[in-house]
């Protein structure tokens, strides 16, 4: 096995004296990331009973977690990821890439006859490489897509969440959101390290 870097040093310092980390443990959730949303659905409260939810990048499942609790037993919510994820209930797992066609069409089954969505959910990272340009381009990539997929799913009047890093192509992807979307609002939980250049994005009242 390779040294660990002293990035990855601090990184699992940082992991494991977190106190989210702690709290998600104690709480039962699969990741801290889940106390993001539910600040940002605190503040904002976007998600509502009974909607149709799509969340992407939701292994392993902390944001599903919370989500399915905010829709209750009459919502839906479909999750997808490359990575395999453990069961959660009231909550259909789609293990594939949402670029490729065959997984479309498992999503459009699972919509069982409805026409769009009501949110669409992601808080999708990539592996990183160290190199702050390559990982910040990586990172765009993933938002583009989930953007993408959002602006084809949504329902008008619909609403979208996504994680993005302040830097190059930013504020391109914040004025896109802005032509999708009636409103967009940053939000910067407390659960964000404060180190961390991520942002969270949400756009509500899709355009047509």
């Amino acid at each position: 096995m390779p040294p660990r870097t002293k990035s990855s040093k601090r990184w699992l310092e940082e992991h494991f004296s977190d106190h989210y980390v702690e709290k998600a443990h104690a709480m039962g959730y699969r990741a801290r990331s889940a106390f993001k949303l539910i600040e940002i659905q605190e503040k904002d409260k976007f998600i509502k009973p009974g909607m149709f939810v799509v969340d992407l990048g939701a292994a392993p499942g902390g944001w599903s977690q919370v989500a399915s609790n905010f829709i209750g037993r009459k919502g839906k919510l479909i999750a997808l990821d490359i990575l395999p994820m453990e069961p959660l209930p009231n909550v259909e797992f789609i293990l594939g890439d949402f670029r490729e066609d065959e997984v479309l069409a498992q999503l459009t089954q699972a919509l069982e006859g409805n026409a769009a969505v009501d949110v669409v959910i992601s808080d999708i990272a990539p592996n990183t490489s160290g190199v702050p340009s390559v990982d910040q381009a990586r990172s765009m990539y993933l938002a583009e897509l989930a953007l993408d997929f959002a602006a084809a799913h949504l329902k008008k009047g619909g609403s979208f969440l996504v994680k993005v890093f302040q830097g190059a192509d930013f504020e391109a992807y914040h004025k896109r959101m802005k032509s999708e979307f009636s409103k967009v609002i940053s939000r910067k939980p407390d659960a964000s390290r404060d180190r961390s250049r991520e942002i969270y994005l949400l756009g509500l009242g899709k355009k047509i």
